[in-house]
């Protein structure tokens, strides 16, 4: 049992990390891009000789020290690079109804947190948040820095894609690949995820906005043989829906089961 000096020394332990999208080698000199060195000098207040971890998004990741600090600058000597074994073997494709901007970041920070390999925003006919062509470009320049900051603090070294907002769940569907078992929550079945037939190749996850599925949109994924399937007998907020469904799905399927005590 972990006492709670042992606990508290653990989160101050915890090493910054860093993504950043360019070549990386041992042994050279890596300049941390403006933001990132922003949040390194100015909100971290590391300095030369603190240790860091960076990843490229390829699934390596390099230990490092800071060679120098100041101002936006900020230059790491790149140490051994090593694969950890953070990523799902489970690949899940959330597509999301579009909710309230707060719910929506929640359910991208989390569901990244979960392991999910891909995030979808849909238009849906009861979405709330109605967004035009302009404000759809702006809100997913946002929610890829939500996903990459969730990559960094979770420890994963795969970034997520976020999906362009698909104007309605037609067009959504148009953009599906062929394979994957497709699954979406109805409250009023019950199917469970314990009852899903193992996918062999990844899972599509559709979960709807604050006001539920239309009826036409329900009839438009049963066609494109969507799986209807219940989280019990209470009704969940779209964000507790979408985050419990994640878990489900690893708990069966993916690196939740793998866990011992």
């Amino acid at each position: 049992m972990l006492t709670w000096g042992l606990l508290i020394s653990s989160f101050a332990m915890h090493t910054p990390r860093f993504y950043v999208p360019l070549p990386m080698a041992s042994g050279e000199q890596l300049t941390l891009p403006s933001q990132a060195a922003h949040h390194a000098v100015r909100v971290l207040r590391l300095r030369v000789g603190d240790v860091v971890q960076v990843f490229d998004g390829s699934g390596k990741e390099y230990s490092g020290c800071i060679e120098f600090a100041e101002g936006s600058t900020c230059i790491i000597v790149l140490g051994e690079s090593f694969l950890p074994a953070v990523e799902s073997p489970i690949q899940i494709r959330l597509g999301q109804g579009l909710t309230q901007a707060d719910k929506f970041d929640w359910v991208l920070q989390k569901a990244v947190e979960l392991g999910v390999t891909c995030i979808d925003p849909i238009q849906m006919t009861r979405s709330i948040v109605r967004l035009d062509k302009e404000r759809a470009q702006k809100k997913l320049s946002h929610w890829e820095g939500v996903v990459i900051s969730a990559v960094e603090q979770s420890g994963r070294v795969k970034v997520p894609e976020v999906s362009p907002v698909a104007i309605n769940v037609e067009h959504w569907l148009a953009s599906l690949p062929d394979g994957p078992l497709r699954v979406r929550l109805a409250p009023e079945v019950k199917a469970t995820f314990a009852q899903l037939t193992p996918p062999k190749s990844g899972v599509v996850l559709v979960v709807g906005p604050e006001g539920g599925f239309d009826p036409s949109e329900i009839q438009q994924l049963e066609a494109a043989q969507f799986v209807s399937v219940s989280l019990g007998p209470r009704v969940l907020r779209t964000e507790t829906a979408a985050l419990a469904a994640i878990s489900s799905l690893q708990s069966c399927f993916g690196d939740f089961r793998l866990t011992t005590l």
